[in-house]
């Protein structure tokens, strides 16, 4: 688990799933209203993490709409009361959230309907403060999203299954584009400052500045 905390908002990322998809909870300290970005697979998890803290889950957020990171967020939806949020481009994905689920042999949910569709430069906001910043970054998928955050002491990017530490996602699935990739990693991430704490879709953290000189597939 990794802990980031400013005088009025906590964030907590940790694996939750099949896959270790790492989720990231942000979260008031005041009155406990929440943003989750990437659910992940694991209703049962989620829910007991949900209900230990206390926590009022306001949206869930999506960086892309595979199942390891999507699979459950239907029912929590549900459950919490919650409106789902990702990228209009990745809807067929979303759509095929079952057959996805059955290919990788796992139990998913059905998926319900899409509340918002992201936008590049959107912002969410927890009790009116800015939290992130969403960043379209197709490649992964099509509707691939970052995430940037600048509220803790050290900017902070939540990057899905785009960049990880000295690799990148895979392309070789539906809607994924090498070229893409890396023109996104280049002209929208490798832009942030070298500091940048870099929260990946799965596995170890790194930081932009690492990536740009020791990423082996996307030098900037």
């Amino acid at each position: 688990m990794q802990l980031f905390e400013n005088h009025d908002f906590i964030a907590e990322t940790f694996p939750v799933g099949s896959y270790a998809c790492n989720c990231t909870l942000i979260y008031s300290k005041k009155d406990k209203s929440a943003l989750i970005i990437d659910p992940g697979n694991d209703l049962k998890a989620i829910k007991k993490i949900i209900a230990e803290k206390n926590l009022k889950v306001m949206k869930l957020i999506h960086t892309h709409a595979h199942f390891d990171h999507i699979g459950k967020s239907s029912e929590l939806a549900e459950e919490t009361k919650a409106t789902l949020h990702l990228h209009k481009e990745d809807l067929f994905l979303y759509q095929a959230l079952k057959q996805q689920g059955l290919f990788f042999g796992e139990n998913v949910g059905t998926p319900k309907n899409i509340d918002h569709f992201i936008s590049h430069e959107e912002e969410f906001k927890i009790e009116n403060s800015l939290i992130l910043k969403a960043c379209h970054t197709p490649g992964h998928t099509p509707g691939s999203c970052s995430f940037f955050c600048e509220i803790f002491a050290s900017p902070l990017l939540l990057a899905g299954d785009t960049l990880f530490r000295q690799s990148i996602g895979r392309t070789d699935l539906p809607g994924g584009d090498f070229a893409t990739i890396a023109t996104s990693i280049k002209s929208r991430l490798y832009t942030l400052p070298d500091e940048t704490l870099v929260v990946t879709g799965h596995g170890p953290s790194t930081q932009i500045g690492h990536e740009k000189k020791h990423n082996p597939f996307i030098r900037s």
